[in-house]
């Protein structure tokens, strides 16, 4: 449940709390989901949403475009489950659009992994334990009456790990929303000397209305 209330382990509840209360970059909007029910006797789930900066002239009411998107999932079971690490898992998606040729890199999958690595190995409190998790690109082609649609490009990085200690959660939310936003192209916060993020990619993303 997304209100931990009575019944539910005190851990838990406090591991909760400091998520609601956790601060990301200001591109990063985190909101509230219904958490999925099967996967330990305890969840609490934010959906995150990367906006670029309005453009110059733009209309004010008018939705900042999403550059990239995903899920962030606390886990929390008593008696904890094969391939964890203690009583708590985190589960996480993340998915941003990119330019098409990025696609053809054969070692962006690694190098988005290295994001995410970083992002945690860099968050404050302990580590993480038992990762795991895959990293996919999806290129599409339109044909026939969509043929004048350009091709795209779309990262998608599955992955879960074990926080070692329930002081570190809020720190790997923060960690992996910094990932989440370079993954779209945003630069990471401090500008790191030397560290590329990937081209903003200005296209609509699937779903996005503008795209039909």
């Amino acid at each position: 449940m997304n209100s931990p209330g009575e019944g539910v382990p005190s851990v838990f509840r406090t591991v909760v709390e400091t998520l609601d209360a956790a601060r990301p970059r200001s591109e990063v909007r985190l909101t509230p989901i219904p958490p999925p029910r099967r996967l330990a006797p305890f969840a609490h789930a934010l959906e995150a949403s990367v906006l670029a900066a309005p453009d110059a002239g733009a209309v004010a009411e008018e939705e900042p475009e999403e550059l990239a998107d995903g899920r962030f999932v606390l886990l929390h079971d008593p008696d904890g489950q094969d391939g964890w690490f203690g009583t708590l898992r985190v589960v996480t998606l993340a998915r941003a659009a990119m330019e098409p040729e990025l696609g053809t890199d054969p070692l962006l999958p690694e190098v988005t992994w290295s994001w995410l690595a970083e992002a945690l190995d860099g968050a404050q409190g302990p580590g993480w334990a038992e990762p795991s998790g895959t990293v996919t690109l999806a290129v599409s082609r339109s044909f026939g009456g969509l043929a004048e649609r350009p091709p795209s490009t779309e990262l998608e990085l599955r992955a879960s790990w074990s926080p070692i200690d329930e002081a570190a959660v809020a720190g790997h939310l923060l960690g992996w929303c910094g990932m989440l936003a370079q993954c779209a192209g945003l630069p990471p916060e401090p500008v790191a000397p030397g560290v590329a993020a990937l081209p903003r990619r200005r296209t609509p993303r699937r779903g996005d209305p503008r795209a039909h």
